[in-house]
C-alpha cells in the first residue's frame, strides 16, 4: 500500500479509473505516511475522518461512472487558505483557533473537482519568511535532512515537505516573493506561481495584496498542470481576478520546443554566484539548446533594485492587511485597562517576531513624511522592473534562471538568524517575478555535492503559462531528476 503514495496524480487517476485500487486505499496510504512522518512537522491540523468519508464518496462516483477531474486525489492545504469548518490559523497565535464559516475559492474548486483534504499544512506565520521557522507551531524539517535538520524553505514549507515526503499527492501554496518556488527548490519538487490574477485570492489570508498568488506544488510538471487547470479562473468575489480563459495546460506537455527562445539574464549571474548553482544553470541551458531551443542573452537592468523595492511594498501592504487582527472582532484577545491596551497586548502576544518586524517596516514607509520618499518611489521602480521584462520578452519566449542562490540550509542557521537581511537575500531570484505579476515555475534539475536538490526557474509572459509548462516538461524529461 505504501507504493501508492509514490504515484503522481496522473498515475493515481489512471489507477483509480481502472480499479487497480480504490480512493479509500489511496487515502489510507497517505494517512499512514502522515503518521510515519510526523517528525517533519508538516501538518498543523489533520482531517483523516473527513478524508476517508470523501474517499468513500469518490469510490461511489467511480463505480457510477461520474468521476470528476481530480476524483479521489488526496491533497494537503496550506494553512493560509480558509477551509469551511476546518481550523485555519495562518500559523499565528493571534488566530490559532479560527474556524472559517466559508471556503476559499481555490479550495472550493479543488474539492468540487473531487480532490480530498488530508489537512492543513505548516507555514511561516502569515506567509512571512523564507525558511518556515516563523510558525507558531514550530519549524518544518526538510525531508532531505540527514545529520542536521534543514529548512524546507518558506513560506510554503509544510506544503513542500508534505509533497516531498509523500504525505499528500500534491499541495496548495501561495507565492508573494518566492514562497512556492523556493521551498519547491529546497525540497526537490515542482512549484508553480501563476500570473497575478490567474487564481482567485478570495478566502486566502492576505499578506501583500498586489503580490500574493495561489499555486500548485506537486511531484512533477504534469501534476501541477492538472491542478492549475482546476484552481484557476475568474472569480466575482475577487476584484483582482482576471477575465481570462483557462487553457488546458496539460495539452502542451511533450510538444516540440525547437525554435523556442530562452532568455538568459546577465544580472542573475553576479560575481560570486555559487559555483554549483551556476553549473546547474549552464546544464539546464545546454539541455534546452540540445532540444533545438535558441539561447538569447538578455538584460534586466533594474534587477538590483528588486529586493529593496519588494521589502518596501510587501511590508507596507502587510501593515495595512494585518491591522484587522486587533482582538476586537475575531481571533484571540488579551484584555487591558483601555481599548489601546487591548490592541497593544493582543498584537504583542499574538504576532511573532518576523511579522512584527514587517508591520513596523510597513508602517514606517507609509507614515507621513516617508510615504513619498519610500513607498511611492518603490512603486515607480516596480514599474521599471516590469518594463524590463516587457522589453526582454520582445527577444525571448521564456526566461531561465536559478530559483535560489543556495541549497537548503540548517534550521537555526546563525548567519540567517542574527541578520534577517541574509534570509531576505535568498529571494533575490524570485521577487522580481511577483513585482511584475508574471508566471514562474521551479523544478529540480539535479543534486549539489552536498546531496541536496538544486532548482531551476522558468519565467514566461503574463498569462502564457502554456509556454512555461512546455519548456519545463522538456527540461524535466532531460534532467531525469529522481524524487527522494
Amino acid at each position: 500500500m505504501s507504493e501508492l503514495t509514490k504515484l503522481t496524480i496522473a498515475e493515481a487517476l489512471s489507477g483509480l479509473e481502472t480499479k487497480k485500487f480504490s480512493a479509500k486505499e489511496l487515502t489510507a496510504a497517505y494517512i499512514h505516511k502522515m503518521d510515519e512522518n510526523r517528525r517533519f512537522n508538516a501538518y498543523v491540523s489533520e482531517t483523516p475522518e473527513i478524508a476517508l468519508k470523501a474517499a468513500e464518496a469518490a469510490d461511489k462516483n467511480y463505480a457510477a461512472g461520474t468521476a470528476r477531474t481530480l476524483e479521489g486525489i488526496p491533497l494537503g492545504i496550506k494553512d493560509l487558505f480558509c477551509t469551511k469548518g476546518v481550523r485555519t490559523t495562518a500559523c499565528s497565535r493571534i488566530i490559532d483557533n479560527f474556524v472559517p464559516p466559508y471556503e476559499s475559492t481555490v479550495t472550493e474548486r479543488l474539492f468540487a473537482a473531487g480532490a480530498i483534504c488530508l489537512g492543513k499544512l505548516n507555514m511561516d506565520e502569515f506567509a512571512m519568511g523564507g525558511s518556515n521557522e516563523n510558525s507558531c507551531f514550530g519549524p518544518v524539517i526538510n525531508p532531505w535532512s540527514k545529520d542536521v535538520p534543514l529548512v524546507p524553505g518558506g513560506s510554503s514549507g509544510g506544503s513542500a515537505a508534505a509533497v516531498c515526503a509523500e504525505m499528500c499527492a500534491a499541495a496548495t501554496g501561495t507565492d508573494t516573493g518566492g514562497s512556492i518556488r523556493q521551498p519547491a527548490a529546497f525540497c526537490g519538487i515542482v512549484g508553480v506561481k501563476p500570473t497575478y490574477g490567474r487564481c482567485s485570492r478570495y478566502g486566502i489570508m492576505a499578506f501583500a495584496s498586489s503580490l500574493d498568488q495561489a499555486g500548485p506544488m506537486g511531484k512533477d510538471v504534469r501534476d501541477c498542470a492538472l491542478l492549475l487547470k482546476v484552481m484557476a479562473g475568474h472569480d466575482v468575489k475577487d476584484s483582482t481576478s482576471a477575465f481570462k480563459e483557462v487553457p488546458d495546460f496539460e495539452k502542451v506537455l511533450g510538444q516540440d520546443i525547437k525554435g523556442l527562445k530562452i532568455g538568459i539574464p546577465a544580472e542573475y549571474r553576479p560575481e560570486g554566484l555559487n559555483k554549483e548553482v551556476a553549473e546547474a544553470w549552464d546544464k539546464a541551458t545546454a539541455m534546452l539548446k540540445a532540444r533545438g531551443a535558441e539561447i538569447v542573452n538578455i538584460s534586466l537592468p533594474h534587477t538590483k533594485y528588486a529586493l529593496p523595492v519588494y521589502y518596501i511594498i510587501a511590508p507596507a501592504e502587510a501593515s495595512s492587511n494585518l491591522a484587522r487582527y486587533d482582538g476586537i472582532r475575531y481571533g484571540n484577545r488579551v484584555d487591558g485597562a483601555h481599548v489601546d491596551d487591548v490592541y497593544v497586548n493582543t498584537r504583542t502576544q499574538g504576532f511573532g517576531k518576523e511579522v512584527k518586524r514587517r508591520i513596523m517596516i510597513g508602517t514606517y514607509v507609509l507614515s507621513a513624511g516617508y510615504y513619498d520618499a519610500y513607498y511611492v518611489k518603490a512603486q515607480k521602480v516596480r514599474r521599471l522592473i516590469q518594463n524590463d521584462f516587457n522589453e526582454a520578452f520582445k527577444h525571448c519566449d521564456v526566461i531561465l534562471t536559478p530559483t535560489s542562490p543556495t541549497t537548503a540550509f540548517p534550521i537555526g542557521d546563525k548567519a540567517m538568524m542574527e541578520n534577517p537581511l541574509n534570509m531576505y537575500l535568498n529571494d533575490v531570484f524570485t521577487v522580481s517575478v511577483n513585482l511584475a505579476g508574471l508566471p514562474a515555475m521551479s523544478l529540480p534539475i539535479g543534486l549539489a555535492s552536498n546531496g541536496l536538490p538544486l532548482g531551476m526557474q522558468l519565467i514566461s509572459r503574463a498569462f502564457d503559462e502554456e509556454t512555461m509548462f512546455k519548456a519545463a516538461f522538456a527540461l524535466e524529461q532531460d534532467a531525469g531528476f529522481k524524487r527522494k
